[in-house]
């Protein structure tokens, strides 16, 4: 029976995926500075066949406004607005923020309290790192990245307190299993992309411009796409590579515009902010 739900909700996901859709409310994409890394040895970090050459890489953190008429979807939150101002040295990598996302916000007259919805890519802190700015919205997630965190006892390697409004409070989650269609017009989807992390997703913003997918981390900068290097902390390496598999082919059927969320130059194909893509 489980397994026929499954099936049923992926076809319906499949079905809005596929529509063609009527003339609606004016649909946009905003991209939000989250943070910058320096990642210290990028190839031991993304990949688990050497496929890189040993040294630093530069990546960015990009979080996502999309407003559908007069409703708001934040699509990721990036690193927690604590480090704001500072370098800190996570490690394996020295973190940097800005701006933090409620202060960009503001600046294009958007309120915390007008954001519907915050899509959640994957479990990751640099995703999910000021998530909890928004605890009156309704928290979009992978159900197997949401059932992981809310584990008891906790996942020493993840950090739940980040979505405490939905994992300890009364806020509102939706567990997202399969593709889901975020606001019922076919028009923003959550395209399941499992090996990053066991619920990973993707997300199809069906601008009038044309189609735009962001890959949250199924992706991390161009030369992945070439290598299809899978980093040693993704939790399943054939589903990651199914996923890339289901993703390239995607972007290619639809003639979409792909932006690596972490790779700077992928910054560029959208309007700098305040502007958006429509």
């Amino acid at each position: 029976m489980k397994k026929a739900i499954a099936a049923l909700a992926a076809f319906a996901g499949l079905t809005a995926m596929q529509a063609p859709q009527a003339p609606g409310e004016k649909l946009s994409l905003t991209r939000l500075d989250c943070g910058s890394f320096t990642i210290k040895d990028y190839n031991a970090f993304f990949s688990d066949t050497m496929a890189y050459k040993p040294g630093p890489k530069e990546i960015t953190d990009s979080c996502y406004l999309i407003r559908n008429g007069n409703r708001y979807l934040l699509w990721d939150t990036g690193i927690g607005a604590e480090l704001q101002g500072k370098t800190t040295d996570a490690g394996f990598a020295i973190m940097r923020l800005g701006k933090t996302v409620v202060q960009q916000l503001g600046e294009i007259g958007v309120k915390p309290e007008q954001v519907e919805m915050v899509g959640i890519s994957h479990f990751h802190s640099d995703h999910i790192g000021q998530a909890a700015n928004f605890p009156g919205a309704t928290l979009l997630i992978g159900a197997e990245d949401y059932a992981a965190l809310s584990a008891k006892p906790a996942n020493p390697g993840l950090e739940p307190a980040r979505l405490k409004p939905w994992i300890e409070d009364d806020g509102k989650v939706q567990p997202v299993s399969g593709d889901h269609d975020v606001f019922g017009d076919g028009r923003v989807m959550m395209v399941n992309t499992p090996g990053h992390t066991p619920g990973h997703h993707a997300l199809l913003v069906r601008l009038a411009s044309g189609p735009v997918l962001l890959t949250g981390d199924l992706y991390h900068f161009t030369e992945q796409v070439a290598h299809k290097g899978i980093p040693p902390f993704n939790t399943n390496r054939a589903d990651t590579l199914a996923s890339m598999d289901r993703f390239d082919k995607m972007a290619k059927n639809m003639g979409a515009k792909v932006i690596i969320q972490h790779e700077p130059k992928d910054i560029a194909k959208l309007p700098a902010f305040p502007k958006a893509a429509e």
